[in-house]
């Protein structure tokens, strides 16, 4: 069973346009050539076309409408907890703290053994030691906040230094924040440098690039800044980091969704999107689960190019599937925390 085969109609969308994005007209060198200095980049990042506000709510509010058959309910929610990173990003976190984490990831539901693993573990730099100490031999990812987190706010060497840490700790993937400052201030070279900076320093660790939409204010900047981390190399582009309201919504998902989409017509690649912050029931992960599927295709609905960076979300998930194998609400004291 798959999500594409069960999807049921909701209220038509008419009509609507996918909007395209893949080469901006007069970029005959296309890809390669947006990148080959910071003049052609600007002009490859302003001449993406508009998103369509209204268009983009309008398809968003529409797919959140479509239900599954519930045959397909299951399965919906065994790839949803497939494709969590299991996070913790706290000041008070401590390696107690980490290991517990650990433990829920490799065992969900303790009383249930055929209930999936999660995706990664995501923590701060400095306990990715522990993260990978308690995951060792099970295939979950380690996954590490880097570059300043949250804010972004450092200079080069000291965000080369977090993800130094992360790196070196064992850290399968490593989270980034963009500078948001230089990004608004149109110095997209600057950003693009880093982007690629930092995906030299990774090595062979994956980088989730986080873009921090809340910050971006408009569809057309979530579009661009997905684009420019997409140029400069990112293996993922991640909403949000969770510290910032709004985090993660469906209709910026639905862009960044559009925006890797485009880029495996343009280069045959696929690259990922972490929606991140805010997603809290499985009602909400299904809704995402169905944008990824109508808008970039079925392909993506896999933990390697798709995740919910979340802490919440997994509990709910885990008392629905009970729901779905026993016939009757468990309730939140039957899912540890």
């Amino acid at each position: 069973m798959s999500l594409g085969t069960a999807v049921c109609a909701g209220p038509t969308l008419g009509d609507m346009p996918e909007a395209t994005t893949v080469i901006p007209s007069g970029l005959t060198g296309g890809l390669a050539d947006a990148t080959r200095d910071e003049t052609s980049l600007r002009r490859f990042l302003e001449g993406l076309p508009g998103v369509d506000q209204v268009g983009v709510e309008q398809r968003a509010a529409g797919l959140a409408t479509r239900s599954i058959k519930k045959d397909a309910k299951r399965w919906a929610i065994d790839a949803a907890i497939g494709m969590v990173d299991l996070t913790t990003l706290e000041g008070a976190d401590t390696k107690g703290t980490v290991r517990s984490l650990c433990a829920k990831a490799r065992r969900p539901d303790p009383e249930r053994p055929d209930t999936p693993q999660v995706a990664a573990v995501c923590v701060y730099p400095d306990l990715v030691t522990t993260a990978v100490e308690a995951l060792a031999g099970t295939g979950i990812g380690v996954a590490s906040v880097a570059t300043a987190f949250p804010s972004g706010r450092s200079n080069r060497t000291v965000k080369l230094a977090d993800v130094a840490l992360a790196v070196e700790s064992g850290a399968t993937e490593v989270d980034m924040v963009i500078d948001r400052g230089a990004f608004l201030e149109g110095r997209y070279g600057d950003v693009f440098e880093e982007i690629q900076t930092i995906k030299a320093a990774c090595g062979d660790t994956h980088l989730k690039v986080i873009l921090e939409t809340g910050e971006l204010a408009t569809y057309d900047n979530v579009r661009k800044a997905s684009w420019l981390a997409l140029l400069a190399g990112g293996d993922f582009i991640k909403t949000s980091t969770g510290k910032v309201s709004p985090a993660a919504t469906l209709p910026v998902t639905h862009v960044m969704l559009q925006a890797v989409r485009d880029w495996h017509t343009a280069t045959g690649e696929y690259r990922g999107v972490k929606p991140a912050g805010g997603i809290r029931t499985t009602k909400d992960a299904i809704r995402y689960l169905v944008a990824v599927n109508e808008v970039a295709g079925e392909e993506w609905l896999t933990p390697t190019l798709f995740r919910f960076g979340a802490s919440s979300l997994l509990n709910d998930l885990l008392l629905q599937r009970r729901t779905q194998l026993d016939g009757h609400y468990s309730g939140p004291d039957y899912v540890s925390e």
